[in-house]
């Protein structure tokens, strides 16, 4: 079968997808945890000590989805993913495709306006991938001469973005149960290798 054509009858993702999928939504997780931590959405005893190193490691971690929610974009166009269930009404199918696209959109978008924002700071941070290598600010915003108005401004939309983010996530697991206990399809597992597949006829992919 050629590239970027869908095997119709394929219940799983493939490996690749998958190990993509799950590297990120780990990513994305620590993500949310650090940065509500970052702004004192929630408090952890004694570790204010090592705000750099979480700063950093935040930083890197969304580099690191950046990059990888490029390659499973890549991965996505060339290898599409098995299809919805047949059963599935117009309106689930069109919300299905709409939670995903939103899914990039903040994959890809949320780190960039990090890195513009980091960019942008009035403090100049660099930020060290993990420890290993310095990443560049973009230019466009590191050589502003009034830096705090834009600085503020990207704050607000990351923070924004962010808490969309958790809101978009709650909703994606809510609906993968539902799809997996109440509608007992193979949306679920095809994402979770362990599980056994369910064999229901495929209508379009996701």
């Amino acid at each position: 079968m050629g590239a970027g054509m869908r095997d119709p009858g394929r219940q799983r993702y493939s490996a690749a997808a998958i190990a993509l999928h799950w590297a990120i939504a780990t990513a994305i997780l620590l993500l949310l945890i650090s940065g509500l931590w970052m702004t004192d959405a929630i408090e952890v005893p004694d570790t204010r000590a090592d705000a750099f190193a979480v700063y950093q490691w935040h930083k890197s971690l969304g580099l690191t989805v950046l990059v990888l929610s490029f390659a499973r974009l890549a991965w996505r166009l060339i290898n599409p993913p098995p299809g919805l269930p047949a059963e599935m009404g117009r309106l689930e199918r069109l919300a299905a495709h709409t939670t995903h696209v939103v899914f990039y959109v903040l994959m890809i978008g949320m780190p960039l306006l990090g890195w513009a924002m980091v960019s942008a700071s009035v403090f100049g941070l660099p930020t060290i991938v993990f420890g290993l290598f310095e990443w560049p600010h973009m230019p466009m915003f590191a050589e502003l001469e009034n830096k705090a108005p834009v600085e503020t401004a990207l704050k607000r939309a990351h923070s924004i973005g962010g808490y969309l983010m958790i809101a978009l996530l709650v909703l994606h697991v809510l609906a993968a149960l539902k799809h997996h206990f109440v509608d007992r399809d193979h949306v679920l597992t095809r994402m979770l290798p362990f599980l056994p597949a369910r064999r229901v006829p495929n209508e379009e992919t996701q």
